[in-house]
Parts: C-alpha cells; structure tokens; sequence
C-alpha cells in the first residue's frame, strides 16, 4: 500500500517538505463587510508526517485547506506540493491527494460499495485494481457488515468512514482531513485514530485540521495553531508544551474579578521569583493564568497575596495543555475563542445564508 510507494527513500523523504503554502491571503466579500480568512499564512508540512492545525471555527483552517487541494483560489500567495506549483498545475496537484471535506456529501440511493465504485471510475482506476482497492479499504475501515446497504441508512460514524474510504481510493502521497471526526461518537472517533496512525507509519503524509485539543495532542507528531488567518505557534505538541517551563496555574481572588484588581495581582505577581508569562483571562471573569517554576513557588504566591490582603479564591495547578499553548499566544482559552465566534455571528445573516 502506501508503505511501498514510499519506501527506500531514507530519512531525506521523513524531513523534507511536502506542501508548502507561502504569504496566503483571502478574504471574502468587500469593505467593511468583508472579512480576510488568511493574513499572510505561512506553513511547511514535512513528508511523512500526520500534522495538525488546531485552532477555533473562523481561523482560517478550512479555507487553507480549500486552497491547498486547488479548490479555491488565494487572493495571493504560493502553493507547493511535493515541488509542484498548485496554483499553475492543479490537475497534478490533485492526483497526489485526496481531501475528505468537513461536510459529508454521500448518494442516500447507492450502497457504500457502488458509491467507492462510482469513485473509483472518476479517478480511472483499472476496474481489477479498483475492486482489489475497495476490499483493502472495506477491511481497513472496518465496513464489511453495511458497506452494501444503502447509504440513506448509515450513521453519522459510517457516513465519515466511507468518505475517507473515497479520500484514500487512489492512494495519495497527501490526505487532507477537515474535522474528520466532529459529532461522532467515541467508537467511531477512535477507529478513525487508529487508521490515520496506520497510515502515517506507512507513509503517507495526513494534514488534518481540528479544534479538539485532545485530538490533535494524541495524533499530531507536528502542528500549528492558528489564529484570525495566520500561525501564531508551531511545533511538536510536546516542544510547544515544554516551551512553557513549568507548571501552569490558574487563580482567582474572588469569583469575579474587576479589571483593576485583576490589573493589581497582575503586577504582584509578576515580581515575584519563579514565576512567568502571567496573562489576564478575561473572557473567564479576570482570572489570572501564569507558569510556576517548582512547586514551592505556589506557597509563596499564596502568602504574598494574603500580605497584600488578596486572599485566593480559587487556584488550580497542572501540567501544560496544548489549550495553555493557545491561552499563552492570545490570552484567551480555545473555548473561550469558540464562545467569542459564535457569540459574533449573526443570526438573521446565518438564516439568509441557510435558505440559498
């Protein structure tokens, strides 16, 4: 499978860039209505890796990765993959990848199989090789009870497996996953871990995108966290994490903070020893989050503001998250950013939008 078509290239194939999008700009609609989904994106993807983009609705993933599979053109910027310009070639952009859409868009008549069939022909596959194909992809997948009832009848979980399977019919050197597993249940959610995990150690390359942290911090052996159109942090999950030098506590000195007291805690605790990159969380009542060296560190923090009459409300101490990764670079939580876009929409341009 896709283990040989990259085998015996040695460690050059493992670290060299197999897409690389350069100052990626897009915006959509004009004026002051108008809103710019990517502001300068830059993003390197090394052959071989399952790389993660994590980041709330709006950031601009899904847009990024539109025009990476030749499906949307930049208002500027450049697109290579494995070397080839997609903007001046997609067509042999588009038989190095498969894309498997956030949206699942699946015939309700044809069953799984005559619907991998019908896929298979658009790709021109051999009809041999296409039958050999679709049993690989029915056992990889686990689909073989229900892969000949029609599709009208499937659940959320087979809807998805079936559209990797379409994704992965032609065997890409790229597979582009958009939300692969939004709304589906543990089972199904797990089952799509495990073939992605197999396939990268084969040897293709998964570009995957997500706002599930957990997702990507189990998965991504590389990721970039991105933020109103552009990378504000990128590395392993584990050099992200570690970057931040402790551990990470999050404190109150009463439920809800005003912005001057939390201005106050925010300058006492900064002079304090061993403690950095204290930021002031305001979607979350002024809380404070802040990276502690050693553990003693926290004691001492309770006595300075109990000496400065600011006795703790509440303190919770862990271990770095990939979400304080995001707090660190934004000040806010990836929740917090959710909750911020969703609350910004605009229910009757969204119901106008529905209707088209």
């Amino acid at each position: 499978m896709h283990g040989q078509a990259h085998s015996g290239e040695g460690e050059q194939r493992s670290v060299a860039p197999l897409v690389e999008l350069r100052g990626l700009r897009k915006r959509y609609g004009r004026g002051n209505q108008g809103v710019e989904a990517l502001s300068g994106l830059d993003l390197t993807v090394p052959a071989g890796s399952l790389y993660g983009l994590l980041g709330p609705n709006g950031a601009g993933k899904t847009t990024a990765l539109r025009i990476l599979c030749t499906l949307l053109a930049p208002d500027a910027g450049a697109v290579q993959v494995a070397g080839i310009d997609a903007l001046q070639e997609p067509r042999a952009v588009r038989r190095l990848l498969g894309y498997v859409a956030q949206e699942v868009a699946i015939d309700k008549i044809l069953t799984g199989r005559e619907l991998l069939e019908l896929q298979g022909d658009l790709y021109h596959l051999d009809r041999g090789d296409r039958q050999g194909r679709i049993g690989e992809l029915v056992d990889l997948l686990g689909m073989a009870p229900w892969i000949d009832r029609r599709c009208g009848g499937y659940s959320g979980g087979m809807r998805r497996r079936l559209d990797l399977a379409c994704g992965l019919l032609h065997r890409p050197r790229l597979l582009v996953l958009d939300e692969p597993t939004v709304g589906l249940d543990i089972e199904s959610r797990t089952a799509i871990w495990g073939v992605l995990r197999q396939l990268c150690a084969e040897g293709t390359t998964v570009l995957l995108s997500s706002h599930y942290l957990e997702e990507v911090d189990a998965l991504a052996d590389h990721l970039a966290i991105l933020e109103a159109g552009r990378v504000i942090a990128e590395g392993s999950p584990a050099a992200l994490k570690g970057a931040l030098g402790g551990d990470r506590v999050t404190l109150r000195v009463r439920e809800f903070s005003t912005p001057e007291e939390a201005g106050r805690v925010q300058r006492l605790l900064e002079g304090c020893p061993g403690v950095r990159q204290v930021v002031v969380n305001q979607a979350q009542g002024y809380s404070l989050n802040l990276v502690v060296e050693h553990e003693g560190v926290v004691e001492q923090l309770r006595r300075q503001l109990a000496d400065a009459e600011l006795p703790v409300f509440a303190l919770a101490q862990s271990r770095p998250s990939l979400d304080d990764v995001y707090l660190q670079a934004t000040g806010r939580t990836l929740m917090d950013a959710e909750l911020a876009v969703a609350g910004s929409r605009d229910p009757k341009a969204e119901r106008k939008q529905s209707m088209r």
